[in-house]
């Protein structure tokens, strides 16, 4: 008998279904593809600060805000400020250049202190967007979120924190996972279960940033993760989160899918940006 946790056993159950180690092996060939780019034998620093660039970006777009790529790489190298009265849009790519920026620090507690890494990344998600009070700490008793909509009803508080217990603890165990799978997974249930009052799916998709650079699939953090799961737009992504939230093994299968295509779409944008560095490129 596994003497691992459920959610850990889970994942592994996963990773060995029919055509998912094809899959998974593809996406981290991908990765590794880029790991050898010849940018990065010296520039890995600038063409990481990129990839953080456009994946806020495309983060922010699948939340349905969008700023021009400019605008946002002049707002993290410090050359413009966020305006002192920022509309709804802005509030939002705000949020989603603050949790993918933040993800580059939380790397280092990502796989050792989950819960430290999460609480970090909503603080910085959802500040202006929820009271202080809610910042970096999940849903209690009697708080709901309305985020998501498509995917139905948010769980209840308790069925929440409870599943957020599963994502520690495949977090925990991620070195010794297939690690597209186990970040799908991680990726999934912050998107579907919904812990926080707001901000989850920005807090989800910097989280996996973080993850798959700490668990060593894209050590140089150049891949653009959330480039990968909007490629094809929104409808696809936000409709594969909801095919893993009927938790049949259908609806599972078609997200993990997802996620393996997402990671090659990631490692292809992490070359377009290797290229531009190289050949100076980047304004």
């Amino acid at each position: 008998m596994s003497s691992e946790s459920p959610a850990v056993d889970a994942v592994r159950r996963l990773a060995e279904l029919p055509g998912v180690p094809e899959r998974v092996e593809a996406a981290r060939a991908a990765c590794t593809s880029l790991r050898w780019h010849q940018a990065l034998r010296r520039r890995t620093a600038e063409a990481a600060a990129e990839s953080r660039v456009r994946g806020a970006v495309a983060s922010a777009e699948l939340e349905g805000a969008s700023l021009p790529v400019d605008v946002v790489r002049d707002v993290v190298r410090g050359a413009v400020t966020w305006s002192p009265e920022p509309d709804p849009v802005e509030r939002v790519v705000r949020g989603a250049v603050a949790a993918t920026v933040e993800s580059e620090r939380v790397r280092a507690t990502v796989l050792t202190a989950p819960l430290q890494a999460l609480a970090r990344l909503h603080t910085v998600a959802a500040a202006g967007l929820v009271p202080d009070a809610a910042l970096g700490r999940p849903r209690v008793a009697g708080e709901d979120c309305a985020e998501l909509a498509d995917l139905g009803p948010a769980p209840a508080a308790a069925d929440a924190a409870r599943r957020l217990r599963g994502v520690v603890e495949v977090l925990l165990a991620a070195p010794g996972l297939p690690l597209v799978v186990a970040a799908a997974v991680v990726h999934a249930e912050i998107a579907t279960v919904r812990p926080f009052a707001r901000g989850n799916a920005v807090v989800a998709r910097a989280l996996e940033r973080a993850l798959v650079q700490a668990g060593g699939l894209d050590p140089t953090g150049v891949a653009v993760t959330e480039h990968g799961h909007g490629a094809g737009g929104g409808a696809p992504y936000v409709g594969a989160l909801a095919a893993y939230g009927r938790g049949d093994a259908a609806g599972v299968g078609l997200w993990v899918e997802h996620c393996c295509t997402a990671t090659e779409a990631a490692a292809a944008e992490g070359v377009r940006v290797a290229d531009a560095v190289l050949a100076g490129r980047l304004r």
